[in-house]
């Protein structure tokens, strides 16, 4: 039996057992890791994904790593690990926390990366608390990416919001936008939204603009990678478009996420690193239901994993710590809680 386990990872004494997420929702696969390397493979090819699972998988397999080879160095792994997906910052937050624990040994590790697990689950629930109480029966809310409980050690972020909604009784609808190119909107979050029993219609991404445009959008909610002192904030690419959107027919844009995801360090969205991703991605689509590809082989390709909203489009931001408005951001309010 593992000694941890979320809705998408399973942890036990010496490995990891993952649900791979690029398999979803044709075949629910779990694949076991037992190595740092196994773990890059993963979370490259978005088989793990999702910033806060990210991070948290990344201290057990740190933690892991350290118990069966103590003479190693640690460091130069976690900076293996740290360089994988340099976007979000939960990854770096998870990382900073076990190489503070580095003098203590591998047994402190093994008991930091429980602590951030357990830290996780009550963050998504005390976030998805906070979206909840935003949200009233009737609304019509459109998502972006996937934000459930697949991406955290709990019920999520954004999606969490929906989940604790819906279990406070409160009758909604969701647009699932389906998150091109590797279509997380459609594979996960739909999945998620049939699991939860919230009933939901799914769109592609250039829909979203008509579906304001007819008023049959009440609230957008996102998740967020990474938020900056500013309250810019990076997540999946299209979240930005839907912003501008949002602001322009005048719907209420929430980003939710945990204090974990605030950057002190990033000034404003003009610092965040953002990844470019395989070309293969834009010219076709693969998973369990194979591979097809629609554009010319040679096709040039621009490819950005994320992109940045500035704070300027959002009308809050739902952290576990408060539910911050421009002026609070202004004070730096969003900072509680974060070191």
């Amino acid at each position: 039996m593992p000694h941890l386990q979320s809705r998408s990872l399973r942890v036990y004494a010496d490995h990891l057992e993952y649900l791979d997420q690029t398999q979803l929702p044709q075949a629910e696969q779990w694949v076991r890791c037992d190595s740092p390397e196994e773990w890059q493979v993963a979370v490259k090819s978005l088989a793990i994904r999702g910033a806060p699972l990210i991070g948290l998988s990344a201290a057990f397999v740190l933690a892991q790593y350290a118990a069966l080879h103590p003479q190693s160095d640690w460091q130069l792994v976690s900076d293996r690990l740290r360089a994988t997906r340099p976007t979000a910052v939960n990854l770096m937050y998870c990382l900073d926390a076990m190489e503070a624990c580095f003098e203590q040994g591998a047994s402190a590790l093994a008991e930091r990366a429980a602590e951030l697990f357990a830290e996780d689950r009550a963050l998504c629930q005390r976030m998805a608390e906070r979206g909840a109480d935003l949200l009233k029966t009737s609304d019509r809310v459109l998502t972006h990416c996937n934000t459930g409980a697949l991406a955290t050690a709990g019920v999520g972020t954004a999606i969490g919001a929906l989940a604790v909604a819906k279990q406070r009784g409160v009758e909604l609808h969701v647009f699932v936008d389906e998150t091109r190119p590797l279509l997380q909107g459609g594979r996960l979050t739909a999945w998620e939204m049939a699991d939860l029993g919230i009933p939901y219609q799914l769109i592609t991404d250039s829909m979203a603009a008509s579906l304001m445009a007819a008023g049959k959008v009440d609230k957008v909610m996102v998740g967020a990678d990474r938020i900056c002192a500013n309250g810019d904030f990076a997540n999946k690419v299209g979240t930005y478009m839907l912003a501008v959107i949002a602001h322009y027919h005048q719907v209420p844009f929430y980003v939710v996420a945990p204090y974990t995801t605030v950057d002190p360090a990033c000034a404003t969205g003009a610092d965040i690193p953002i990844e470019q991703r395989d070309p293969a991605e834009i010219r076709g689509v693969a998973g369990a239901f194979g591979e097809v590809t629609w554009a010319p082989d040679n096709a040039p390709v621009w490819n950005p994993a994320f992109d940045v909203t500035p704070a300027k489009l959002v009308t809050a931001w739902v952290l576990d710590t408060g539910v911050f408005d421009a002026a609070a951001i202004e004070r730096g309010e969003h900072f509680l809680g974060r070191s």
